[in-house]
Parts: C-alpha cells; structure tokens; sequence
C-alpha cells in the first residue's frame, strides 16, 4: 500500500541524510555506564534515532527492518510500517520538521482499494488510530491545514476511508465483526466467525472520535453495538472468554483472564469512558473488575480461569497483562495497581525483559514462550503510574529498561527481538511497536514537561465551521496502539450547541461545582442565554475602551469543557471515584 517509487524513495532517503547531518550524525552510543552525562530522556531519544535511521537507510520501504542482516521485510503488504506507525513518536520526543515531512509521505499516494485481507482489529488501531491521532496533532506541528480543520482534512478523509473498508466486518447478525476484511471485496464467503474478544471490542476510542469528526454516527454505532454484544454474553458470574463466535454468540475459547485476546477490550471500556464521558461503558468496566478480583486474581497476580466455573485454567503470567496497573491507575485504584506492578516488576529483573509467558507457581519462563519483543506494556504502565505518584520505583523500571534494551538488543542496525531471556538470544526482527510505543511510552516517563502531560494551562483557541474550539488542553487518551487522541477535539464539529451544553452541565456536577441540582436542562439553557448576553454586553463596553481587556474577556468567556482544570492524574483519579459514587 506504499506507493514508494523512485522519486519518493530518493526523495526521503535525501530528506533523512539531511536531517541526520543536522542533527550531528547517528546517534552511536554505548551502554549508559558510559553515558552518564546524558539524561534518560536523551538516552531514549538516541535510541529511537538509532533504530528510525537504520529503518530509513536499509528496510524503507519494506514494513519493518530486520537489524541482524540490516534490510527489511513486509508484514503489513508494503505499507512502510515503521515510518507511519513513528510518526507521532517524532512529535512527542520534539522533532517537528521530521514530522511534518512524514504527515506529508502519508498524504502520498496511498491506495486503499487493493485486493488484501487485512485484520479490522490491527487496521484500526494502527492505521486508523494513527491517522487519527497525526490530523489532529498536525496543526500544532505546524503542518498546514485547510479551512475547516479539525472537521476536515486529508489525513482524517484517510482515516475515515480506511474505516468505512472495514464495516462490511460489522454486518453480523450479532453486531459484533468479524476479525478480517478483504479492503476491496468487503468479508470473503469462507471467513471464520471466530475472533478474539479484543477483536470485537478494541473500536469505540477511533470510531467514535471518527463520528465526533465527521458527524457521520455510523463509526461509533458500530463499536457501541459490538461492546453491548460482548456485555450481553458474559457467563453468570461476570467474565468473558478469550473466542467467540460472532455469528452464533457462543464462546469458543472460554479461558477468562486479562492477558492477550482479551486485553485491549477492558483497555478501551475505560478510555471509552473517559474519552466520551459514558458512564455506561465505565459501569460495564467496573463491574468486570469487581468478578475478575473475585476469581482470577491471587496475591496481586491475575491468573486465567474457566469463564463459567471461575476454576484456575492456567496459572501464568502474559506480558501483555503488563498494561494492567496503568489501566487500573486511570480509575484511581493506585494501591492494587502499584502492588502488581511491582510483582511484575520483579519478573522484568529476573530476566533484563518480560518473557511472553511466565509460570506464576514455578517462578519461571514457559517453555517455547521465553522471548521478549521489545514489548511496551510494562513501561507503559510505569509512565501511568508515575504521573499519578511520582514513585521513584518507576524511574527506576524505566532506566532498567533502557540498561537492558541497549545492552541485549542494540546492533549495528536497529534493536533485535530478544529470542530467548535465559541466554538473550536474538531473532532478526524489530517490531514496528518498538518505535511506535515502547520508545514512546519510555520517553514521556522521563519527560515531565512534555505537552502530552498539559494540565490544562496552556491551550489553542481554533475557529471551526462550528465556532471557536478548544485543543490541546491535556487529557489525551491513548489508542492501543499509543497514538494519543485530543479529548478536547470531540467537541469541536458538534452541529447542535444544546449537546455541548448538556455535557458541560454532566460535568459540572461531576466536579462538584457550584450549581443547583434542582435546576431543569431547559433552566440551564435559559439560564446560559442570560449569561451570554451579559458577557456580549460586557465584552461590548470593554472593547469601546479597546486594549488587553478584549482579549482576556474573549478567553474568559471559553466553556468550561473546553480546558482541563484538574492534573493529568488528579483528573483521572477524579473521573473513576465519579463512577463509583452513587450520590
């Protein structure tokens, strides 16, 4: 799906001999004993740089680079991989012109109508999501956007392309997809409907900013139909199974747990929740915590279980169960998520990594599963938890991290996977995860000033069709695939103002401000119209006068959703006790 001729090939290879040059050349560097004058977050950068030039000299345009032979190999059909999913990594570790020119490579040529069975569920949280996430962080890199923006734009006509290929997966009976999709055929006559529960329930954050963008409701209606049907078939004591069949509703695999196959569905619940301010979707999440506490979890470990009996079916440990304490951090349960955290920790420092299965009773790797890809659960989970607690513990994961990822995996081309934690092993492949998550996530726990930590004090005011927006206020939810999304962005194409009206009143009770419960939604709106002639007729007087006051009136006058008020975890914290508190 990259169109990567000779031109554009020559182009970027030219494009990236310059920017290395400016940047002083590779970044080659040895462990961090011998780099000790540098800061962890440099030392992330550099990292990033090492295997992004190495993709860009020896695999592009293949999808991925392979670091032990130093060439590449397609496994997403040519879709130059490692360069898109990257993106927003620039942006994030402060490089805008290499951002800007990749926004503009994604804009090239790229063809969807292609003869390809691709999965809904890896197209939405990797394209989709990430073409999501780069329209709406363009213009803040000073990438040049077209009248109307965030409601239109190349990168979101792209991302909503790519979404509408993928409906044809949604017409099932149940509502809930299947787990492929030919991108120019719609779903082959012999697809198998049976798809992992993370299949089904891993679309409300993209499809449903892709509906707030577009106003077309179809996107979040799907997803919404497809958790409900996942809600609907939980087994009597409130799990869920790792297969079902979407066209029967029956559970094929009913092993019940948090780890893979299951995992991003309880991820998206929550950022679901928050993203849209649903309490549907928090009340559904909080009522599978409480049965998996009930029957899969054992001293801070989460075991898997059989989804109807509850009875222990495999007692290990997944590293993509590693997402867990950060999830569990966004509803304000620190302490569970804090103790196991440090449980998983202790495996990361047994092995320099997280092995793909860990056997909880033995204290060892399972056999055929001892390799660690260069995951980003765990660091993940640390950088969510360090903005809530400000624990030096987490530091400490992260610098291990970084310790063990450049002493095991770093070769002269890239990093490799590591095959085999017992002798570190390793395999010709570097996953395109490593640079569009691990580094990511690595990098923003180092960087406390990093705008994706914006607490609300700095903000762009943007004219839309619509009225004047907020964005870039902090808050951002990020995707599966960590390609962050502006809440704030939501808000910003809504034809009908009595919505976003409704909302702020949600809100205000939410936080507990001044305002009556006895007042009715119409008294509200009576009661804002009143408001905003006064502030015309203020903001009249004071523009006779002229000068600064204007402007700070013109700020003042910004809703109350527009701009986070509370910090990144403080408001977190806050929106999961909301849900909990019955009053």
């Amino acid at each position: 799906m990259c169109a990567a001729g000779s031109a554009l090939l020559a182009r970027i290879t030219r494009d990236a001999f310059h920017f290395r040059f400016h940047l002083g050349g590779n970044f080659q560097h040895g462990s961090l004993a011998g780099n000790s004058t540098r800061g962890p977050a440099e030392r992330v950068k550099s990292m990033f740089y090492h295997a992004y030039n190495n993709y860009l000299e020896n695999a592009f345009p293949y999808d991925e680079l392979r670091p032990l032979t130093c060439d590449g190999q397609d496994t997403w059909g040519r879709y130059c991989a490692d360069l898109r999913f990257s993106v927003l990594t620039l942006w994030i570790l402060g490089n805008v012109s290499e951002f800007q020119r990749v926004v503009n490579v994604l804009q090239e040529g790229v063809d969807f109508d292609i003869d390809v069975n691709a999965s809904v569920f890896e197209t939405n949280i990797r394209v989709v999501g990430g073409l999501l996430s780069a329209h709406l962080l363009s213009k803040r890199a000073g990438v040049e956007v077209e009248a109307g923006w965030p409601c239109s734009g190349p990168l979101l006509r792209m991302a909503e392309e790519v979404a509408r290929k993928l409906l044809p997966a949604f017409w099932t009976p149940t509502g809930m997809p299947y787990g492929t999709v030919n991108l120019l055929h719609g779903v082959n006559p012999g697809e198998t409907p049976v798809t992992c529960t993370a299949g089904v329930g891993t679309f409300i954050v993209e499809f449903a900013t892709l509906s707030h963008l577009t106003g077309d409701p179809v996107f979040e209606d799907v997803a919404r139909k497809a958790l409900k049907a996942l809600w609907k078939n939980r087994s009597e004591i409130g799990l869920v199974g790792n297969h079902i069949d979407v066209a029967a509703a029956k559970w094929v695999a009913q092993d019940a747990g948090i780890g893979a196959g299951v995992d991003s569905y309880f991820e998206y619940l929550v950022k679901g929740a928050i993203l849209l301010q649903d309490e549907e979707l928090m009340s559904m999440f909080l009522k599978y915590n409480k049965a998996i506490r009930n029957y899969t979890k054992f001293d801070d470990w989460y075991l898997w279980v059989q989804m109807y009996k509850g009875t222990v079916s495999m007692p290990v440990f997944q590293s993509l169960e590693a997402y867990w304490p950060g999830l569990q951090s966004l509803i304000g349960d620190i302490d569970h998520a804090m103790r196991t955290f440090l449980n998983y920790y202790t495996v990361w420092k047994q092995f320099g990594g997280l092995p793909e299965f860990y056997n909880i009773p033995q204290g060892y790797t399972v056999e055929k599963r001892e390799g660690y890809p260069l995951r980003p659960e765990l660091i993940e989970s640390a950088m969510y938890l360090y903005r809530a607690t400000r624990n030096p513990t987490l530091l400490e994961l992260g610098r291990d991290a970084v310790e063990s990822i450049e002493k095991i995996s770093k070769v002269d081309c890239g990093f490799a996977t590591i095959k085999d934690l017992r002798d570190h092993r390793l395999d010709n492949r570097m996953e395109s995860f490593f640079l569009a998550e691990t580094v990511k996530y690595l990098y923003l726990l180092f960087d406390p000033d990093n705008f994706i930590h914006n607490n609300g004090s700095n903000f762009d005011v943007v004219l839309t069709p619509y009225g004047e927006c907020i964005l870039g206020a902090g808050g951002y939810i990020f995707n599966t695939e960590a390609h962050p999304i502006d809440p704030a962005a939501l808000h910003c194409c809504r034809k009908r103002k009595e919505e976003q009206w409704e909302v702020e009143d949600l809100m205000r009770e939410f936080y507990s401000l001044k305002r009556s419960k006895k007042f009715t939604f119409k008294q509200t709106l009576d009661q804002r119209d009143g408001e905003t002639q006064k502030d015309s007729a203020e903001t009249t007087s004071e523009d006779n006068g002229g000068g600064m006051n204007s402007e700070k009136n013109r700020k003042r006058r910004i809703p109350l959703l527009s701009c986070s008020s509370q910090p990144f975890n403080s408001k977190l914290a806050v929106l999961g006790q909301v849900f909990l508190d019955n009053t």
